[in-house]
C-alpha cells in the first residue's frame, strides 16, 4: 500500500508526538525529530538543525554526513530561510547563489524556519541527492512538524 505524502506527514506528525511527549528539551528533541525524519522520508541524505546563536546559525542535531558547523544569516540556503523566515524549497541547489556544499551528493534542499513567539530560533535543513525533491506538500508537512517541536520544547 503506497501512502501520499500527506498521510506519511500526518503519520510522522502522530509518531512525533508520541517521541516528544513529556520532554521539553529542545536539543533533545531535535535530536529525535531528525532521526525520525531521516530515517521515515524518501530520498533524504541530510536531514538536521540549525540553531541561532550570536546572530548566525549553528550546527544542532542531524542525520548524515558531517556538516558546517557555523552559517551567517543570509549565507547559503539555510540563512537565505532564516534571513526571511520563511520556508525555502531550492529544487536544484547548483543553482542558488552562494550555496554552501556540505556533501556533494546534494542536490535540493529545503529549509523550514522555526519560529517562537515570531522570534527565529533556529531552521530544520534537509537535502536530497534527487534534483526537485521537495515541494509545497513537504513544506507544509515539515512546518507543522517544526510547529510541534516548538510548541512541546521549553
Amino acid at each position: 500500500m503506497t501512502v501520499s505524502k500527506t498521510g506519511l506527514y500526518e503519520q510522522l506528525a502522530s509518531q512525533r508526538s508520541s517521541l516528544l511527549a513529556g520532554e521539553r528539551d529542545l536539543t533533545a528533541n531535535a535530536a529525535n525529530c531528525s532521526a525520525l525524519l531521516f530515517h521515515s522520508l524518501p530520498d533524504l541524505n541530510w536531514a538536521g538543525f540549525y540553531f541561532v546563536k550570536d546572530g548566525e546559525l549553528v550546527l544542532g542535531p542531524f542525520q548524515g554526513k558531517p556538516a558546517c558547523v557555523r552559517i551567517r544569516v543570509g549565507q547559503g540556503v539555510c540563512g537565505a530561510g532564516a534571513s526571511k523566515c520563511e520556508t525555502v524549497i531550492v529544487p536544484n541547489v547548483h543553482e542558488f547563489p552562494g550555496h554552501i556544499a556540505c556533501d556533494s551528493a546534494s542536490n535540493s534542499e529545503i529549509v523550514v524556519p522555526l519560529m517562537k513567539r515570531e522570534r527565529l530560533i533556529g531552521v530544520l535543513d534537509l537535502d536530497s541527492p534527487s534534483i526537485g525533491r521537495f515541494d509545497a506538500d513537504d513544506a507544509d508537512g515539515l512546518e507543522k512538524l517544526a510547529k510541534i517541536l516548538i510548541e512541546v520544547s521549553g
